[in-house]
């Protein structure tokens, strides 16, 4: 452990030469964006859906449903509990309605990390950017929440045999607070400049969804493979905030023709197993494949993870 009497040089020397996957080559505002994109697809993965619409009875059936949700890039992580609640209930033949809660209080964290500081929501930030820069101290806050309405039916095809549709949509809100960085420009023209990045905002989307579910009976194993086509509406602008030495300077990409990029279009997968007539149902399928394409679909992310479970009522 190093002592007090440590010399400053040194210090900086090891502070320096901290090993970390920095100097990462997208800049702050795109991984800003993606992290809580991710957490939304890691939501939508783990919707309280298929255990309460795949009922096939006339009586009422609830599910809760529990997950754990963490999203990396560089030293940039979002993570925390997700929960949900379901209901459905028989509407006509084989049809079913139900509705649904969600409320997932996630934390934004980072020591330090390094990478282009950008800021396409205010094209005025008296910067040359992209500019290789450190960021540090952030200790933020994201909730998503919101709930929504389903219907669904059973259905049996030539290729799919035995299989239930669901469809519905959703009002969403996703809360960034204290999303705020402090920021030490490391090369070029303004090297040491120092000041803090916020990209605290809401986004409010209304998203229609439709997925489907096909079980599988293997020996005392009940496997559901399933799919899941979530559109957020509209799509809108990143929001930010950067000062520095003089400025002080708050956009929106949108307002100033740099699109909408909040609110992706989300496919997400998932195979929910089950042992016998346990309620509880834990979806493996979304462990893997959230893992593998996120990193993939949303370009920055380094790992993503999502563990789902479900508890059934009837």
């Amino acid at each position: 452990m190093l002592r007090w009497g440590c010399n400053c040089a040194r210090l900086a020397f090891l502070w320096l030469a901290l090993p970390s996957p920095c100097n990462a080559k997208e800049d702050i505002e795109f991984v800003a964006e993606h992290l809580p994109e991710v957490a939304m697809d890691n939501r939508y993965a783990s919707l309280p859906l298929w255990d309460a619409s795949a009922a096939t009875s006339d009586t009422p059936a609830f599910a809760v449903q529990s997950a754990y949700s963490r999203t990396e890039t560089g030293n940039l992580t979002i993570d925390g509990p997700l929960f949900s609640l379901g209901f459905s209930n028989a509407l006509r033949g084989s049809w079913r309605w139900g509705m649904l809660a969600f409320y997932d209080p996630l934390q934004l964290r980072a020591t330090r990390d390094a990478r282009p500081l950008q800021t396409l929501f205010s094209p005025n930030t008296p910067i040359d950017r992209p500019a290789p820069a450190e960021f540090r101290h952030l200790d933020g806050r994201a909730e998503d929440f919101g709930g929504g309405v389903f219907f669904s039916h059973p259905r049996k095809g030539k290729w799919l045999g035995e299989y239930t549709w669901t469809a519905g949509v959703l009002w969403q809100r996703v809360s960034l607070r204290d999303y705020r960085l402090d920021y030490r420009i490391t090369d070029g023209p303004q090297i040491g400049m120092t000041g803090r990045i916020d990209f605290d905002a809401d986004y409010t989307h209304v998203a229609p969804f439709i997925g489907l579910q096909r079980p599988w009976t293997v020996g005392a194993w009940m496997l559901s493979p399933r799919a899941l086509l979530v559109v957020p509406l509209p799509r809108r602008g990143i929001e930010g905030h950067i000062t520095g030495p003089g400025f002080d300077l708050h956009g929106n990409t949108e307002d100033v023709g740099e699109g909408k990029h909040f609110g992706d279009l989300s496919v997400t997968l998932g195979l929910g197993v089950r042992y016998g007539q346990s309620p509880l149902s834990i979806d493996l399928g979304a462990l893997l494949t959230q893992a593998v394409l996120e990193p993939h679909i949303h370009r920055g992310i380094d790992n993503n993870y999502v563990l789902s479970a479900s508890w059934q009522f009837r």
